[in-house]
């Protein structure tokens, strides 16, 4: 099948995500205060070979270049995030004026290009003021948060119309409260509950907040996904394939369809009550605009007497011997397909947008130039299976890649490289790859 624009409709939104703490660099300037990533960065080995995103792309510094590279590829969407601790240094209070103004020359000449801004208000860089005072554990985060969402639709709202309110929840919760990989660091099942309420009420909140400043916004918010398999047909695998789903693909999209969380499977989960207060089921919910769906990859999975709560695991893509991206998952297009018809299933669920989706692989600079073929076969297969699911009359209404330049990528550092455009960390060269060109060829205005 060959892959056009058109195939998709002229109504197709297409672009380019990023997140803020990942590319902008200018950690400590112009009155930003820390982030929890500032800080947990300087850890001792968190993060690939102790590197950090103090400078990253230097996008802060870089900015007008990039868009007008950006522009160049015929990207018209851009997705990006607000660092939260850029425009309000202790999460709460007094607003820093030099970070309002930064993001606000950031989307009048992402206008001036003819570039739509789509703003993520939370991409992981809690204030690390506000993590002191106990972050997403201390339910006042649903206050400090919807504050500094009006804060943002004060300020950016009379541009900008195109809202996402959290990127993936499950990730930042189980990875920065479960698991400990990622900032800020905790560990411990009952962390992990109560960021996650608090954080799936904080999602409602400021959707409504958005929509009670702005009432012609399109508001969204984003969730990580996987296409779940079990290992094998026996019923542990299955039933272990099933609890995996409920954490990795049911946990945050259900309480917010009005159906409360999923804890018949997980009976741990049902600990999660103790955070829940009166009333909290009907503040859970909101009528977003569309969902955000961001997949890379599926999981195998098999029961596991050893993992605590679960007696599921993962089986590692590498044990499958099956193909690899730089992160080590699977490369599975068709994971894209299955994702959005599971979701499309939910009977009140409104349209999907892909607002993640790439895939990191080794790159090499020959002539100044960079041939990165398996990253534009994965970016052509996967695009194809969300066309398969439109065609099969799921409502997917906009792709966007990620990402648009090689960037910090959290725990692993600089070592994964998704950008479409290679960026030389040493002396901040850009690059456009093979896959930014045939990005830029896909997208291009038919004369």
């Amino acid at each position: 099948m060959i892959l056009t624009k058109d195939s998709f409709g002229e109504d197709f939104i297409w672009g380019v995500s990023t997140a803020a703490y990942q590319i902008e660099g200018a950690h400590d300037i112009h009155g930003k205060g820390l982030s929890i990533w500032d800080t947990f960065v300087k850890k001792k080995n968190k993060i690939f070979k102790n590197q950090h995103g103090d400078i990253a792309c230097d996008f802060y510094n870089r900015y007008i270049a990039d868009l007008h590279l950006m522009h160049s590829l015929n990207i018209r969407n851009y997705r990006f995030s607000i660092a939260w601790s850029r425009i309000l240094p202790q999460g709460t209070g007094e607003a820093n004026p030099s970070g309002i103004d930064f993001y606000n020359k950031l989307i009048d000449l992402s206008l001036e290009l003819g570039i739509t801004p789509w703003i993520t208000l939370y991409h992981w860089d809690l204030p690390h003021a506000l993590e002191q005072r106990g972050g997403w554990i201390n339910r006042e985060i649903t206050d400090w948060f919807a504050d500094y969402v009006a804060l943002c639709v004060k300020h950016f709202g009379d541009r900008v119309k195109n809202w996402m309110v959290l990127n993936e929840p499950a990730v930042f919760s189980a990875a920065g409260y479960f698991f400990g990989v990622h900032a800020p660091g905790k560990k411990g099942i009952d962390y992990f509950l109560a960021a996650a309420h608090h954080a799936s009420l904080a999602q409602a909140k400021g959707a409504r907040i958005i929509k009670s400043l702005q009432p012609d916004s399109t508001v969204g918010t984003t969730f990580s996904c996987s296409h779940i398999e079990p290992f094998t047909g026996r019923e542990k695998d299955i039933l272990a394939a099933k609890k995996a789903d409920v954490l990795l693909n049911r946990f945050f999209i259900e309480p917010l369809l009005g159906m409360g969380y999923p804890t018949d499977e997980i009976k741990i989960l049902r600990r999660i009550e103790k955070y829940i207060k009166h009333n909290d089921e009907n503040e859970l919910k909101f009528d977003m605009d569309f969902i955000g769906v961001q997949n890379y990859t599926r999981e195998i999975i098999r029961h596991s007497l050893f993992v605590p709560y679960l007696r599921a695991k993962i089986v590692s893509a590498k044990s499958r011997k099956v193909e690899l991206t730089a992160m080590n998952w699977e490369v599975f297009p068709e994971s894209m397909y299955h994702v959005l018809k599971k979701f499309s299933a939910y009977p009140n669920i409104p349209p999907l947008i892909v607002t993640e989706n790439g895939a990191a692989f080794p790159d090499e600079v020959v002539n100044n130039q960079i041939d990165d073929p398996k990253r534009v076969q994965y970016l052509q297969s996967t695009i194809a299976q969300v066309l398969k699911a439109k065609q099969e009359g799921v409502q997917v209404n906009g792709y966007f890649a990620w990402t648009f330049l090689d960037n910090f990528e959290w725990a692993e550092g600089y070592h994964p490289r998704f950008g479409l455009v290679y960026v030389d960390f040493e002396t901040q060269q850009r690059i456009v790859k093979s896959s930014g060109h045939w990005y830029a060829d896909l997208l291009k205005e038919k004369i």
